[in-house]
């Protein structure tokens, strides 16, 4: 089931495969949705954090689940499609899609663990109410 299918709010980063994304196969190479996965997270907190915030915290990935259903190939329409799930002190959980957008089937689904840091330390930080309150429209229960 896809969340957006349901109303809720996510945020879509269209995707363009180029050549290199093509594996031996034929097809999107597995570690392509990877790269997908981490950009969609990227832009959506480039484009939803102040440049305050931006300068003062960064994330880090420290878990990675992917399961791949469906294959792409050279010339389908993606959208990588991000929402946040549980949140604690340190950690959002983020769910992704990557869909292909001509027959809105789901390509993969990938859950990934991001660990707030510290800029200026380089250190694990907790998650201040206002980052909370900055992507509460994307929290979904998981």
């Amino acid at each position: 089931m896809s969340f957006a299918k349901h109303g809720l709010q996510v945020f879509d980063l269209p995707v363009t495969i180029v050549p290199a994304d093509i594996d031996d196969n034929n097809h999107v190479n597995n570690v392509v949705y990877l790269k997908w996965i981490f950009d969609v997270a990227l832009e959506h907190w480039n484009v939803s954090a102040s440049p305050e915030m931006k300068a003062t915290y960064g994330w880090v990935a420290t878990r990675h689940e992917i399961d791949y259903r469906r294959e792409a190939v050279m010339g389908d329409p993606i959208v990588a499609r991000t929402w946040i799930g549980a949140v604690d002190s340190r950690r959002f959980e983020r769910l992704t899609e990557i869909v292909r957008t001509s027959d809105d089937h789901v390509l993969c689904r990938g859950r990934s663990l991001w660990t707030l840091l510290a800029r200026d330390t380089g250190r694990i930080t907790r998650i201040p109410p206002d980052m909370v309150e900055l992507f509460a429209a994307y929290m979904h229960p998981g």
